[in-house]
């Protein structure tokens, strides 16, 4: 039996580490996102837009990518569809940025077709799966375990090669105070994942939406956009601190401000 490997308090609190890395800078690490919403919002299009600024390593809004290959498995689509939408968002696109529509489920060799393809393509630096639902455990016995389960195993595969995996998944239609409850599925998913992304919109007409986004690694926050001409625009980002600070009633501020002064 192998022994446990350890480290003791002292050697860990002055061993240098090499601190988490982000393919979208703050934004998206390295390891396994959740990128939550419901049907037909438009995750879609934004997972394109990622993939875009990923594979020509531009900036995706204001924000700096790490520019590598760029696996999306659209696997909910058609490659006259994807053409489609390409041409709607660019008249410039990478030969780095790779689509397949097919692939295996994850008990079947999905890790292994990944393998292959880092194989080809070892300066990958995303990978999208889009949706979960096309490529998880088909199994009603242990709910909670095969959503742990499936999401360890990419979770382990993006560790093992220092990369992001972004898959897609749905939400529940039920209110709740917690967005992040809303997502399909046990807490296996959220809970397995080192990032959750939640996009929601006030009502199906709008053209706005919020990206809710917390993670292990990354701080939490929120991103206004606003869909038009086929693309995400970011309106506004707001960190937690920026957030609370607008919870707090102006009043109180003036209060603060009035005894400083005194």
């Amino acid at each position: 039996m192998q022994q446990l490997q350890t480290v003791d308090a002292d050697t860990l609190l002055y061993e240098p580490i090499e601190k988490p890395s982000f393919v979208v800078d703050g934004l998206i690490p390295t390891g396994l996102s959740l990128f939550c919403g419901s049907q037909k919002i438009g995750k879609s299009w934004l997972m394109l837009k990622l993939c875009l600024c990923v594979s020509q390593g531009i900036p995706l809004w204001d924000m700096q990518t790490s520019e590598g290959d760029v696996l999306y498995l659209c696997l909910e689509d058609t490659f006259c569809r994807i053409q489609d939408r390409l041409f709607r968002l660019t008249d410039e696109a990478s030969g780095r940025l790779h689509f397949a529509v097919a692939s295996c489920k994850l008990p079947d060799g999905l890790i292994m077709q990944l393998e292959d393809y880092l194989k080809a393509y070892p300066d990958s630096r995303l990978v999208v799966i889009d949706t979960l639902q096309k490529i998880r455990t088909a199994s009603k016995d242990n709910a909670y375990a095969n959503d742990y389960g499936d999401i360890s195993l990419l979770k382990d595969f993006a560790d093992r090669h220092s990369l992001s995996v972004v898959v897609v998944h749905h939400i529940r239609k039920q209110n709740d105070s917690d967005v992040f409850n809303k997502v399909s599925g046990t807490t296996g998913l959220t809970g397995s994942a080192d990032a959750t992304f939640v996009l929601e919109k006030e009502s199906r007409a709008s053209d706005t939406a919020k990206l809710f986004v917390t993670g292990r690694d990354t701080p939490y926050q929120e991103l206004t956009l606003r869909f038009r001409d086929c693309s995400w625009e970011l309106v506004k980002r707001q960190t937690q601190e920026q957030l609370a600070a607008a919870e707090i009633p102006p009043v109180l501020f003036r209060v603060v401000s009035f005894m400083q002064g005194r």
